[in-house]
């Protein structure tokens, strides 16, 4: 079978939208909905695809070639989100050429728009201290939250970063936390033990994965969804052991 290149192309470039959207942590449906908006508009009359949280099946439609795309990594990036999405609409608008859009998005996928590092502990810092007040906690809680808050998180990323095992490093984080949030306590430093554990991993938690599962399943999305969810669970249950863990050994839980 001869495939026309343009076609080839076409189908390169909703692959790739439809990747770095679920790599970014976008939702089932609306990665489903780029692509096929992208597919009609280069003239793929029932193109198709089938996305979960670990790889996307995109069929052009008639007898052309199904393809595949794997998704490595997950992470939230609602920048790179927003640069798909505005090539997609300038795509599907006729504002971009088909090769425009592959080479815009080509550069998205080796861009980096995360904030600096420093920048993202600094926000859990603060993120803990406040959430620390939101509970009703005490105003001289707060240095405590925000040190064990940031600590936590910095532990998460790096850990993550070098053992790529997300259960892993979310359980040494938050037994970081319980740590610190226990010497605080005992060394008079922090009064409300448990209120400032809860604030310091409130940067762990992971609401936007909560978030996307619930609207993946209300979308019929059943199976992305329940992935999602189930993610989401064990993220919550390593937190949770992590804490416990520290407490348990420490005679306070």
């Amino acid at each position: 079978m001869i495939i026309d290149s343009t076609e080839e192309l076409a189908v390169d470039c909703c692959l790739l939208a439809g990747r770095l959207m679920m790599e970014a942590g976008a939702e089932t449906y609306r990665v489903d909905d780029t692509m096929a908006r992208m597919a009609a508009c280069q003239g793929l009359a029932g193109a198709d695809s089938f996305t979960t949280s670990t790889g996307i099946i995109f069929s052009p439609g008639g007898n052309r070639h199904v393809k595949l795309a794997s998704i490595r990594k997950r992470a939230t990036d609602l920048e790179k989100i927003a640069r798909v999405n505005a090539v997609s609409r300038g795509l599907s608008a006729g504002e971009m050429t088909l090769e425009a859009a592959y080479q815009e998005l080509k550069r998205i996928e080796r861009g980096d728009f995360m904030f600096p590092f420093w920048l993202q502990l600094l926000a859990a810092a603060v993120a803990s201290g406040s959430f620390l007040i939101l509970f009703g906690g005490h105003w001289l809680d707060i240095p405590a939250a925000f040190v064990a808050g940031g600590l936590g998180f910095f532990v998460s990323e790096t850990f993550h970063e070098k053992t790529r095992v997300k259960f892993f490093s979310e359980f040494t984080a938050s037994a970081v936390v319980g740590l610190l949030s226990l010497a605080a306590v005992r060394t008079g430093l922090g009064g409300q033990l448990d209120l400032i554990i809860i604030a310091a991993v409130m940067p762990l938690v992971p609401g936007l994965l909560i978030t996307n599962a619930v609207r993946d399943l209300m979308a019929g999305h059943f199976m992305a969804g329940t992935a999602k969810g189930a993610e989401a669970f064990l993220t919550a249950f390593a937190i949770g052991a992590g804490i416990a863990l520290v407490l348990s050994f420490r005679g306070v839980a």
